[in-house]
Order: structure tokens, then C-alpha cells, then sequence
């Protein structure tokens, strides 16, 4: 006959409980559910084996971490060791989890059968519930204190965790710039609506949206500019020619004349388009800075917005470089996937690499090999970029020359350099550019040698350290290049 246990994870620690009655819990499910709600009926169906509560709060969060994970920590390990009766031939022991991954590294562990369907999800549910009363010397008060400091020093550790990844930043600056490039346009083309009806001479003359911002700010009533104006509006509009044609029509328009209260709101909302067009620059400098130190090689291969866009879609720079290069390819064409199955017609060649240069210069039917060879580069630069210890963007110049090769022989048929070759002159320039690192990698060789040649086999070996790691990891993973049509 099978022996029944729960384990349940609190706050405050681990606890074993017996299920009473296995098999006639295992069938009426419906009654179990029912007893959930009565702490006396409840009692008869589990029984506490043993409770382990943490020493301190950092054990608490350092087991909280692992079982989130699927990691099974030693403290749990042995607790199970202690309390959970060994399996035989004539009573089989199972044990009911929350989450199949720890249940799964429970197995791997001690060997013990684990469920987390059919009645386990409510004995559980019973278990949460009553958790105060099942356990003596525990209080309602206890145990909401012990996972209320518990759940803030989680969710502490995960933002902390997070500190020195500031690709967040980057997805949030390029959300914000989209935004600002909508905000903009709808702004402009709502001033030169309004400013048109007092001079529509000026939007034929300056049809930039910023600089007609500008010029409409400055201008205010045009029936007040004149020569004394002149100089200071060819600095707006840096142009001496295009000045004095505003200034002609300026004298001649057939525009409507405004009120002083008008003109003030049409300057006011014009000096905060320009303010917003202004920001845009400075939103747009302060990405590619965040861009060339977080992903330098994917923003010298693709540009710093196609690249942010990238990463923002993939949700960070870790989950984009998990993705495929095939995948890598649709991002942002999902929709045009999914309707290209569902009718069986032509899937989509290119997402949001549409954006790139590179797919503009290709011919028309070049334009899908070309995409999905950038795919297969931008997918080895956003692995670089999140695994390596130093950014740096030789990898991306050299990725960029191969698609620029790539492109020139489609169109010329003359053959590119192998990708492997093209990795190594990237890591000797690397190489090149660290001497003093490569003086430690020579000594730190020596080492080795020197500790592998000992035959008694006491000394330890060294291994590579995290230089050395970076700058052979991203070798491994370019030296497999994706072939293309042959």
C-alpha cells in the first residue's frame, strides 16, 4: 500500500505532512475540497510528521531562491532524509509538491516519487490555510510577519539582481522614443494647422516640422518681422535665401490676422514642440551610449535603435541572445507569421531587420538571403555582448564587414572570407589591444604546465580565468557559422 506525504514550503520553514486515507483521498476529490474550508474535517485527513524552520532570514531567502529555480537546497534535502520513511517492495512512499521542477529534483535527489496533480493542489491549498493551527507555537501574526519580510526581501533581491544590467534602461528609451517620434509629429502638424491660418506662405518655404516649430516661435506676428530680423532668422534657418523668402512672404500673405492672446498660445505650444524635439536629440545620444556599453557589438552591426528595438521586443539582451537566428529574423513579424501558417502562404522574410540599412541596399530578390544572413550575425553579436567580460566592439566591425562582403557578393560574386577566419583576426586584434593581459595569460600557462606535470597528482590545476573565459567563449561560439544557399 502507498504511504502518502506532503511537503509544504513557508516562510518560515519546511514541513511534512502525512495524508490519512490515501486511496479514498485520492478518489473524492470532491470531499477533499470541501474539508479545505473546516479546520476539523481538515484534521483528519493530514497529519504533521516534522517542521524545520530557517535559522535566519538570509537562509530563508537563500532556499526561496533555489526552489524558484527547480534547485534542490541541501537544508531541504536533509530534512526529507530525515522525516521521509524509506520506499519498499510492500509500501511505496510518494511525495505531493507545489511545482513539478522541485518535485522533479527531489526524484534526481533521494529517489522519492513525486505528484503535484489530482488531490495535491487542494490538501495544499488546506495545508496554506490552516498552516498557524497545524503547527503548535505558531501564531496567525507569525506567520504573516515571517512572509511578509520574506516576500520584500525577494523581490529586494530580485531588482538587485538586476543593478548592474542596465538593458532595462535601454528598453525603456527606446519605448520612450517612439513615443516621442508620434507625440512630435502630431504636435508639428497640429502648429502648422494653427500657425498656417495667420501665415500659410511659411510651410511651403519651411516644410521641416522642427524648423517650422522654430521659425513660427520666432516669427510670432508677420506682420511685425523686418530687415532687423533677417539676421537672426538666417541663423534659425541657416539658409540666407530661404530668410529672405520668408520675409517677401511675410509682407505679401493672405494669411488672417490674430489676436495678441492667440499668438501667445500658438508660442507656447511651439517653444514645447521645440523643447520636445530637443529632448528627442538628447534621448537618442543617451541610447547609444547605453547601447555601445551594454550591447556595443549588436549597435555597431545593426545601429543603435534597430538594435534596442531588438532587445525591448526579445524582453532583454539575456533572452535575445537565447533566441535562434531563425527567430531572431521575425521579431516583430509575428502576426504576419502566424496568418502566413494559418492560410499556408508565404511566411515573412524580414521583422524589425527591415529597419536596417543593410536590407534596403540588397536587391529585391536578395533581400531574404540578406536578412537571414543578418540574423545569423546579429544573433552571434547579442551573444557576445551577454557573455563576455569586456565589451568591446571589434567583433561587431567584423561582423559588419562580413555582411557588407555578403552583400557585395550578391552582386559581384566575389567570395567573402570564412567566418572562422574573420573570428580569429578579431580575437588577435583583441589580443593586440591588452598586452598586459597577454603577459598574464602567458604566465598563468606557464602555470598550468607547470601544475600538470606533477605526478602525484596533489597539486590543483588552475583554470582559465574569467579574461581568459571571455575571450575564448565568444571563439567557440563564432567559429559555428550558419551556411548559406549553396
Amino acid at each position: 500500500m502507498a504511504q502518502m506525504f506532503v511537503l509544504f514550503e513557508h516562510a518560515a520553514g519546511y514541513a511534512l505532512f502525512r495524508v490519512k486515507e490515501f486511496e479514498e483521498t485520492g478518489m473524492l476529490l470532491p470531499q477533499v475540497e470541501e474539508s479545505v474550508t473546516d479546520i476539523s474535517r481538515f484534521n483528519s485527513i493530514v497529519k504533521l510528521l516534522g517542521f524545520s524552520p530557517f535559522k535566519t532570514a538570509l537562509k530563508a531567502l537563500e532556499n526561496l531562491n533555489s526552489i524558484s529555480e527547480g534547485i534542490l537546497p541541501e537544508d531541504l534535502q536533509l530534512f526529507l532524509e530525515t522525516f521521509l520513511p524509506k520506499s519498499s517492495k510492500k509500501s511505496k512512499v510518494i511525495l505531493g509538491v507545489s511545482e513539478p521542477k522541485i518535485g522533479a529534483s527531489i526524484t534526481e535527489a533521494i529517489g522519492v516519487t513525486c505528484q503535484h496533480v489530482g488531490a495535491i493542489p487542494e490538501i495544499i491549498r488546506g495545508i496554506r490555510q490552516h498552516f498557524p493551527k497545524l503547527v503548535k507555537g505558531f501564531t496567525a501574526q507569525s506567520s504573516s510577519t515571517a512572509q511578509l519580510g520574506l516576500g520584500h526581501s525577494y523581490s529586494r533581491a530580485k531588482v538587485k539582481f538586476n543593478v548592474n544590467r542596465v538593458d532595462n534602461m535601454i528598453i525603456q528609451s527606446i519605448a520612450l522614443l517612439d513615443q516621442l517620434d508620434k507625440d512630435i509629429n502630431t504636435f508639428s502638424m497640429r502648429i502648422r494647422e494653427w500657425y498656417s491660418y495667420h501665415f500659410p506662405e511659411l510651410v511651403k518655404i519651411v516644410p521641416e516640422n522642427y524648423l517650422f516649430a522654430k521659425v513660427a516661435r520666432f516669427v510670432k506676428n508677420r506682420k511685425e518681422l523686418n530687415e532687423e530680423k533677417l539676421e537672426e532668422l538666417e541663423e534659425i534657418v541657416m539658409d540666407s535665401g530661404k530668410a529672405q523668402a520668408i520675409l517677401d512672404a511675410s509682407r505679401s500673405s493672405m494669411g488672417m490676422d490674430i489676436s495678441p492672446v492667440d499668438l501667445l498660445n500658438i508660442e507656447m505650444f511651439a517653444s514645447r514642440v521645440v523643447s520636445l524635439a530637443d529632448y528627442r536629440k538628447e534621448l537618442s545620444g543617451y541610447l547609444a551610449t547605453k547601447m555601445q556599453d551594454v550591447a556595443p557589438n549588436l549597435a555597431t552591426l545593426i545601429g543603435d535603435q534597430v538594435g534596442a528595438r531588438l532587445i525591448a521586443h526579445a524582453g532583454s539582451l539575456t533572452n535575445l541572445a537565447k533566441y535562434p537566428a531563425s527567430t531572431v529574423q521575425i521579431l516583430g513579424a509575428e502576426k504576419a507569421l502566424f496568418r502566413a501558417l494559418k492560410t499556408r502562404g508565404n511566411t515573412p522574410k524580414y521583422g524589425l531587420l527591415y529597419h536596417s540599412t543593410f536590407i534596403g541596399r540588397a536587391g529585391a530578390k536578395n533581400k531574404g538571403r540578406i536578412s537571414r544572413y543578418l540574423a545569423n550575425k546579429c544573433s552571434i553579436a547579442s551573444r557576445i555582448d551577454c557573455f563576455i567580460d569586456e565589451p568591446t566592439k571589434v567583433f561587431g566591425e567584423k561582423l559588419r564587414q562580413q555582411v557588407e562582403d555578403r552583400l557585395k557578393f550578391y552582386e559581384t560574386g566575389d567570395i567573402p572570407a570564412k567566418n572562422i577566419d574573420v573570428m580569429k583576426e578579431a580575437l588577435e586584434e583583441i589580443a593586440l589591444t591588452s598586452p598586459k593581459k597577454k603577459k598574464k595569460n602567458k604566465k598563468r600557462k606557464r602555470e598550468e604546465e607547470s601544475d600538470l606535470s606533477i605526478a602525484n597528482g596533489t597539486g590543483l590545476q588552475h583554470g582559465p580565468t574569467h579574461n581568459e573565459i571571455g575571450l575564448e567563449l565568444p571563439g567557440s561560439v563564432l567559429a559555428y557559422d550558419l551556411q548559406e544557399e549553396q
